[in-house]
């Protein structure tokens, strides 16, 4: 998720410091500091946040989020390792709160509602009213426009098709970076997988890239243990269920890791682009039904420098991005 804004909240006892994050109209906690808030064993507070999704209560696709962070790794040798932290929204906190019968929760609560209708006050929700006035009328006129060229007298004149399918990619370009902008891309329109990435069948696709890319001993060749890693971490699960169950997740933190880990002397940009054209097309979604690539060229390597580019605490978004772009709705 998002970094958002960060609110010190401090328990009625003043023995619980804790830093809340707020965004999407809600507060957001880790399992840690529902741990802290609720001062209960880290076991009880898993335990309970399993119930709840089991039971049907909450639905984990709306209540959490993920954030990658970077901690220290052999510090002495400047290493950094990455990994996910869970977030959990208000709603689940309140249930949380609920089932441990914890005081705690009841002032928590009343404490976010108060903050959240303040935020709102201050003017939120009018920012983001005018914002997004703003892209319906530029929408609107990309409307216009695609409907003109539909219009015309010949519209099987291959310019003039290509001017329209422009408008038309360039329509959901536009709700893609609308979604973006207000952190509410979604992750629908996807596939199951069929093929399954091992880090010895992506070596040998890496191996085969060499000779390619001039045959230099540098090419592919493996820094570390960070390569295999990344494989393994599309496969992550939580209490059984997987963290990127779609093929389109999976393609697109592929994508993200490869560009993020730097796991190879050379052509990190190059293999991560490869590889992620190499799982698309291995589980049949590289191209859509009526033939077209699901990303064109040009928007991979422009995604793959973005990726480059983006910061460790993006890494959420950037896949949400990516996903958005090849998923089942982009057609």
């Amino acid at each position: 998720m998002p970094g958002g804004e960060i609110i010190l909240y401090q328990t009625a006892d003043g023995k619980a410091n804790i830093d809340v994050k707020l965004e999407n109209e809600t507060v957001w906690l880790t399992q840690d500091q529902l741990v802290q808030l609720f001062d209960r064993d880290k076991s009880v507070i898993s335990r309970h946040i399993k119930n709840i999704f089991e039971e049907g209560e909450l639905d984990p696709k709306v209540v959490v989020a993920k954030n990658a962070t970077t901690t220290p790794h052999g510090a002495l040798r400047g290493k950094w390792q990455t990994h996910e932290v869970v977030y959990y929204n208000l709603d689940v906190i309140i249930s949380v709160g609920y089932r441990v019968k914890s005081q705690r929760g009841t002032q928590f609560r009343i404490w976010a509602n108060s903050v959240l209708k303040e935020y709102l006050v201050k003017g939120y929700a009018v920012k983001n009213e005018l914002a997004q006035q703003k892209y319906e009328e530029l929408k609107a006129l990309v409307d216009v426009m695609g409907r003109t060229m539909g219009y015309l007298e010949t519209p099987a004149d291959d310019q003039i098709k290509s001017i329209f399918d422009v408008v038309k990619d360039y329509t959901y370009a536009l709700d893609t970076l609308d979604n973006y902008d207000y952190q509410r891309l979604p992750v629908k329109a996807t596939t199951r997988e069929t093929f399954h990435a091992t880090y010895d069948n992506a070596m040998e696709v890496i191996h085969s890239l060499k000779d390619k890319f001039g045959g230099s001993d540098l090419f592919g060749h493996e820094k570390d243990e960070s390569f295999r890693s990344s494989i393994g971490q599309i496969y992550q699960t939580w209490d059984g269920i997987d963290l990127y169950p779609s093929v389109e997740e999976k393609a697109a933190m592929l994508l993200y890791l490869v560009v993020k880990n730097h796991s190879f002397s050379d052509g990190n940009k190059r293999i991560a682009a490869t590889l992620f054209l190499w799982f698309m097309d291995k589980n049949r979604i590289l191209y859509s039904s009526d033939g077209h690539k699901r990303i064109a060229d040009n928007a991979l390597v422009a995604l793959t420098l973005m990726i480059a580019e983006s910061k460790m605490d993006e890494m959420d978004i950037m896949v949400k991005v990516v996903v958005n772009l090849i998923n089942g709705d982009n057609k």
